[in-house]
């Protein structure tokens, strides 16, 4: 006698199946872009680089302020290398090897503002005829020793105030900027402050 077949439960249907609900992205913080957005904004205007949507200061000011900083740094690595080589004195020795050091600096700085030139789109103005000219800063010779140091502190101490009024002008719309500027007027108050104690310090004062 064979034995009755077996009842088997119907397979559930895909149809049947609750679908899976698509996760959705969170939403992004007031103030930040979603990740659609920032790629569909990277892709317009690519030939400017390092400039996007979200750079909000006047670009065009800022390249000009650059310049000015540009061309008064380069009359400082000037300045400070003939004093370098005109230093004289008891004190010539410890002091020359300050101004080489400055002069040093004040390249490095050059070199800052020159590449943030080009990152904003612009030239940097390195033309020899008119550098004085537009410099804040003044290319004195110094009668001595100690006339060469009391001018490289006047010199550090325009280029503090121009700097701190550049600080002030980009504020938050070009953090990049803000941040370089920041850390060069960090060096020239260091200058400043070294040329003051050398000042304070003179023999014969």
């Amino acid at each position: 006698m064979s034995k009755p077949a077996k009842k088997t439960q119907p397979a559930s249907s895909p149809a049947s199946a609750s679908p899976a609900a698509t996760p959705k992205a969170p939403a992004a913080p007031a103030g930040i872009s979603d990740t659609a957005t920032l790629r569909a904004r990277a892709r317009r205007d690519i030939e400017d680089g390092a400039i996007t949507d979200t750079y909000t200061a006047d670009r065009k000011a800022v390249i000009k302020l650059l310049n000015a900083a540009l061309a008064t740094e380069y009359v400082c690595v000037l300045r400070y290398y003939r004093h370098y080589f005109m230093a004289k004195g008891m004190l010539a020795d410890s002091i020359k090897a300050e101004f080489l050091e400055h002069a040093q600096q004040e390249q490095a700085h050059a070199g800052k503002l020159a590449e943030r030139i080009v990152q904003l789109g612009g030239e940097p103005d390195l033309n020899p005829a008119t550098l004085t000219a537009r410099s804040h800063a003044e290319y004195k010779e110094g009668k001595d020793l100690r006339d060469m140091v009391r001018e490289n502190l006047i010199a550090e101490r325009i280029a503090i105030d121009s700097y701190r009024e550049m600080i002030n002008f980009v504020g938050d719309r070009d953090t990049t900027t803000k941040r370089i500027l920041e850390e060069i007027l960090a060096q020239e108050e260091e200058h400043a402050d070294e040329f003051a104690d050398l000042l304070d310090g003179w023999i014969g004062k």
